[in-house]
């Protein structure tokens, strides 16, 4: 018998070797893509949300005569945010002290407009203060309120913003102030339907800022268009001295339980924030804790920062809010997929 390898036997066994190799280098390259595609679906993961700047967050810079509330749509472009979100109260004075209130405030619109247009962001809603107390037990003083908050809604619609954040101060006494708070609140809502605007309450102090009491209010105006504006940080229930801003908070509502019970109902939320540490977090709110609550509730809208602190400028500030919110955000959307 002849036991020398033939020629063909050699052949066959290159064969078998060389695809014994290239297979496992298949196999291996396989698994180094899936790894990468991996690692970039999480790298290149977006937030579950659209980001939106809060007018307020510059208040230092336009109360200090640095910055026109006029061009707050180029400076949120300049800060690369899709969405605005303005403050009633910059524009008011111009407004009302001009000789004819309301061709001043048409000729703002018209600016403000024109201006988003211009630097193509979103006009999400407009925060109005000062034009009175929804849920005054007096009913006169109660609805000269609803009619004060009536040209906002109109502002809202020319803008194509979806909602107008209102304020609910009156009554101090719970039972009396949701029933106050209800019947002021369903009339402008009523109002505001007509218009396609929604008519949205922020936790802002007092009994506003008690979650559980503001939900059976919503709940019992019971309109498509009424709903909550959850704000990260205010649920001071009462301050020192009785006052409604700036003094010390003695009282506060669970946060992060408020946040939950507002959920529900909330067409629009705000980031607010204070304080950062050297990786980048909220010292006094845990923000991926929070963005959970709001991604199980569903919601998909604009969130829209607010710095309020004070060892940061605010561009700075606006800055670290809104790279801690695309960071957490990202994380948790790509958790989810």
């Amino acid at each position: 018998m002849n036991l020398r390898p033939t020629k063909l036997s050699y052949y066959l066994l290159f064969l078998f070797i060389s695809f014994g190799i290239f297979s496992c280098k298949d196999q291996k390259a396989e698994k180094d893509n899936a790894a990468t595609a991996e690692v970039k679906t999480e790298e290149n993961a977006e937030p579950f949300f659209k980001l939106s700047l809060a007018q307020w967050s510059l208040n230092k810079p336009i109360f200090a005569g640095e910055l026109d509330p006029i061009d707050f749509a180029e400076k949120a472009n300049e800060m690369g945010f899709e969405g605005i979100e303005y403050v009633s109260s910059f524009y008011g004075q111009r407004i009302s002290e001009a000789s004819n209130p309301e061709e001043a405030m048409q000729k703002v619109l018209d600016t403000l407009k024109a201006k988003s247009e211009e630097f193509d962001v979103e006009n999400v809603l407009i925060m109005v203060d000062g034009e009175g107390e929804l849920a005054s037990p007096n009913q006169a003083e109660r609805e000269k309120a609803v009619e004060n908050h009536k040209k906002w809604v109109d502002a809202a619609n020319f803008l194509g913003a979806h909602s107008i954040r209102v304020n609910l101060f009156g009554s101090e006494e719970p039972e009396e102030w949701k029933a106050s708070a209800a019947k002021g609140l369903k009339a402008l809502s009523e109002y505001a339907a007509g218009k396609n605007v929604n008519v949205l309450v922020e936790n802002h102090g007092y009994l506003s800022s008690n979650a559980a009491l503001l939900v059976e209010v919503i709940e019992d105006v019971n309109m498509e268009n009424c709903g909550t504006l959850p704000d990260f940080g205010n649920f001071c229930l009462k301050r020192q001295g009785g006052e409604r801003w700036e003094a010390k908070c003695v009282e506060e509502y669970p946060k992060y339980q408020g946040i939950e019970e507002m959920m529900p109902h909330a067409k629009a939320v705000s980031a607010k924030s204070y304080d950062f540490n050297d990786e980048g977090e909220e010292t006094s709110l845990d923000y991926e804790r929070i963005l959970k609550i709001v991604q199980d509730a569903g919601y998909t809208g604009f969130i829209g920062v607010e710095y309020e602190g004070g060892n940061l400028s605010p561009e700075e500030g606006i800055k670290a809010t809104k790279k801690l919110l695309i960071e957490v955000g990202s994380k948790l959307n790509s958790n989810n997929n």
